[in-house]
């Protein structure tokens, strides 16, 4: 005997995209609002020595290169995306989940502090 599945009426898959998008959207602004509210203060207890050990070790500078060509350098700051060492963070922090590298929070930390004392200098 074959059961059947009833699948909910179009209208309310709809409506639980729209209730996703909505928490997301919700979600993003909140993300947005606190990592923009940090200054360089997150660095402070950073190991810098640790960060650029991290960053030879996961050849970031050759994955840069590989994305943007030349020295990798012109990956720092494109424009309007990462204004505040939150932001900075998160990247970094994207690209450890992006590119599983296993890396944890402290040690995120640690190599967004050497890319800010390096490139970005936010206060």
């Amino acid at each position: 005997m074959q059961t059947r599945v009833r699948s909910l009426p179009p209208v309310f898959s709809r409506m639980r995209w729209a209730a996703t998008a909505l928490l997301l959207g919700v979600s993003l602004v909140f993300f947005s609002t606190a990592t923009r509210a940090q200054g360089a203060e997150i660095f402070k207890d950073a190991n810098l020595a640790l960060g650029e050990k991290l960053i030879a070790e996961h050849k970031c500078v050759a994955c840069h290169v590989s994305k943007v060509g030349g020295d990798g350098s012109a990956m720092y700051k494109p424009l309007g995306k990462i204004n505040t060492a939150g932001l900075l963070r998160g990247m970094v922090e994207m690209c450890n989940t992006s590119m599983n590298l296993g890396l944890f929070p402290e040690e995120v930390s640690d190599v967004a502090a050497v890319l800010n004392r390096n490139h970005y200098k936010f206060k």
